[in-house]
């Protein structure tokens, strides 16, 4: 299990990280060195990262979703998380937030947004495949 949320928490960061590049404006949305099947469209992915919903703590959501892969990350390499041990409630505890939040955001991108973004739904399942794993015995 620890491959497996290394190899989440590693995506999930390549995803949050565009994000926050695109949120900062540091990078346009259809940039040539990201494949093109994560590429943002205006009309889709891009036109989401300005609106209220993509800030629910203030900063862009993207950059607390870094925060959560990068603790997932170290969690698993100094074995905090992803051993034999159960996960400290922390980890547990964040990887809830994360998921409720995902699901208020799922529910914005369907309906007040009406945007069909394939990053942030692939963000969410990686949140709550991370949770799982935290929280089913193995």
């Amino acid at each position: 299990m620890a491959s497996l949320l290394l190899s989440l928490s590693v995506v999930g960061l390549l995803i949050s990280t565009y994000f926050t590049a695109v949120a900062y404006r540091w990078v346009r949305p259809d940039v040539r060195w990201v494949p093109s099947f994560c590429r943002m469209d205006e009309h889709t992915c891009a036109s989401i990262v300005f609106t209220p919903q993509a800030r629910v703590f203030l900063l862009p959501n993207s950059v607390l979703g870094q925060l959560y892969y990068v603790g997932i990350f170290f969690g698993v390499v100094f074995e905090w998380i992803g051993g034999q041990a159960p996960p400290p409630g922390s980890y547990v505890a964040a990887s809830a937030l994360t998921v409720c939040l995902g699901l208020y955001l799922g529910y914005a991108l369907l309906f007040i947004n009406r945007v069909a973004c394939p990053l942030c739904f692939a963000s969410h399942g990686i949140n709550l495949t991370i949770f799982l794993i935290l929280v089913v015995p193995t």
